[in-house]
């Protein structure tokens, strides 16, 4: 046997299955799962009993492990080996495509794996979590935030179309200290009890300056879905008050000043 490769001693007497998978470099269940979808032919048994893979063997089941291995699926394989060279040539770019199309799907699951890491990026677009920084260096608490946070969540996720101009309406209307003053006023308010006449007086004031100042009032008006109008606004609207509190009762009598001047206001009360 001097002088000869193990794949020419193959061709010769061959080798059994699990010499084979030793060689090929996958398992012995391997091989038989190749077998049973006709990848590779199983090879007859010798004399003894024993099956015995030769070289043309062994040299399919190289073909077969590297292509699987290089993302092919198993049941393309079978095909590809038979095909001629220009086939072949087409359906490995066809199957580069799809694997760079799976590649860039990881990578954007990754980013998107690396934005949850960074809390805020994973839901809200860049706009939003700037806006979000800057309430907090305008003195709001981190519970303040938060709630903020929570509230565009759900906007964006029910009237998608509406958030980006809410939020350009929100960028403008934190540079106006009146509207800030208010807003820090109704945080505050969320201690109060439900009967606080203090809660009638901050709507009054809160209805007041929007109807002073039409485009601050969009961000109550933009996030009006096209369908199911008035459950969407109330599930943002009232995200995280609980009913009969201090700050739904607060939500609710803004609302009713708003109608009454004419806003149209999605909602039970809506006219």
């Amino acid at each position: 046997m001097n002088g000869v490769t193990i794949g020419q001693a193959a061709a010769f007497v061959g080798v059994t299955i699990g010499q084979a998978a030793a060689f090929v470099g996958v398992t012995v269940k391997t091989v038989r799962h190749y077998h049973k979808l006709g990848l590779v032919k199983e090879p007859e048994r010798d004399g003894s009993g024993y099956r015995r893979y030769g070289s043309a063997e062994l040299l399919r089941l190289v073909q077969a492990r590297t292509l699987a291995a290089a993302g092919v699926p198993l049941a393309e394989i079978g095909s590809l080996l038979d095909a001629g060279p220009a086939p072949f040539a087409a359906a490995l770019a066809d199957v580069e495509r799809r694997l760079t199309e799976r590649i860039e799907e990881l990578i954007t699951r990754r980013d998107t794996l690396r934005r949850l890491a960074d809390g805020d990026r994973a839901l809200l677009p860049d706009r939003a979590v700037a806006l979000l920084e800057r309430l907090s260096g305008l003195g709001f608490s981190a519970d303040e935030v938060a709630a903020a946070r929570e509230g565009w969540v759900l906007a964006r996720a029910l009237v998608p179309e509406g958030f980006d101009d809410y939020l350009t309406h929100v960028e403008h209307a934190l540079d106006d200290t009146r509207f800030v003053a208010l807003i820090k006023r109704g945080a505050e308010a969320a201690a109060w009890e439900p009967d606080d006449p203090r809660i009638a007086e901050l709507a009054t004031a809160i209805a007041d300056h929007f109807l002073a100042n039409p485009a601050q009032l969009r961000i109550v008006t933009g996030l009006q879905a096209r369908t199911e109008t008035a459950a969407r606004y109330e599930l943002i609207a009232l995200h995280g008050e609980e009913r009969g509190s201090a700050a739904a009762r607060g939500v609710t009598l803004v609302e009713a000043k708003l109608r009454a001047a004419g806003i149209h206001i999605p909602g039970p009360g809506a006219r």
